[in-house]
């Protein structure tokens, strides 16, 4: 795969590990910045997304409640996050 297709943290966004699942659409994650967030799956991706426990997904932070709450942009597959540790995005 091609570092230039994968989607990379633009500016107020940061990387995250998938800590639990709190049903419907809501899960807690870990944050790159060190805070937990309770993020949602937006209603257009919902069915389109798919993902457990200890994923790596890219957050977006809310405006109102920024560390504690966000939005889930996009989930990345285990060749990507292989690719992001390479260029030491991710520990």
């Amino acid at each position: 795969m091609e570092e230039s297709k994968i989607r990379l943290p633009k500016e107020g966004e940061v990387l995250g590990v998938v800590e639990q699942m709190l049903g419907f659409d809501r899960l807690s994650v870990r944050c790159k910045d060190g805070h937990v967030r309770v993020c949602r799956i937006p209603g257009r991706l919902k069915k389109r997304m798919w993902m457990s426990e200890g994923d790596v997904v890219l957050v977006k932070p809310w405006i109102v409640q920024s560390d504690d709450k966000g939005d889930i942009v996009t989930v990345y597959s285990k060749a990507e996050v292989e690719i992001l540790r390479k260029m030491k995005l991710l520990e």
